[in-house]
């Protein structure tokens, strides 16, 4: 039995093979941080990306509105704010030019503008984004 034992290769002493107690627990220590700063990098990354493109639509949406016979400011806003909202962006605001949109010749460029805080509608944004903000702005010609 004991000539048996001494066959086998996990029986058998190793020569020159180094201890490794504790190599997982180090890799790890090292490698989680990195990991998981890459994932949270990348889910404010798509965060402002969404940010980005929800102003830039709530801008075209209300620029649409605003081109329309006998609409008023309030239905402007409203175009975009509705969006803006349902996309849960906080402290927006939309604004026209030029302000006598309603009456302005046929032929006129309309220009809507919306911004919103990018530290309000960040993950992180109080640490990094303290007075940034993402506009987005669209010009219409009036026509009939």
């Amino acid at each position: 039995m004991h000539e048996f034992l001494l066959r086998h290769s996990a029986c058998k002493p190793r020569l020159g093979r180094v201890r490794r107690r504790g190599t997982a627990t180090v890799e790890c220590a090292v490698v989680l941080p990195v990991f998981v700063l890459l994932l949270l990098g990348t889910m404010e990354a798509c965060s402002m990306i969404f940010l980005r493109q929800s102003v830039e639509l709530a801008a075209y949406e209300s620029a649409r509105a605003a081109v329309l016979p006998q609409t008023t400011l309030v239905n402007v806003q409203s175009a975009g704010a509705s969006l803006l909202t349902a996309r849960k962006v906080k402290n927006f605001s939309i604004s026209v030019s030029p302000t006598n949109f309603q009456t302005a010749a046929y032929g006129t460029f309309i220009r809507v503008s919306a911004s919103a805080p990018v530290a309000n509608n960040s993950l992180f944004g109080s640490i990094f984004y303290k007075d940034m903000n993402v506009v987005g702005t669209v010009d219409f010609m009036k026509e009939h």
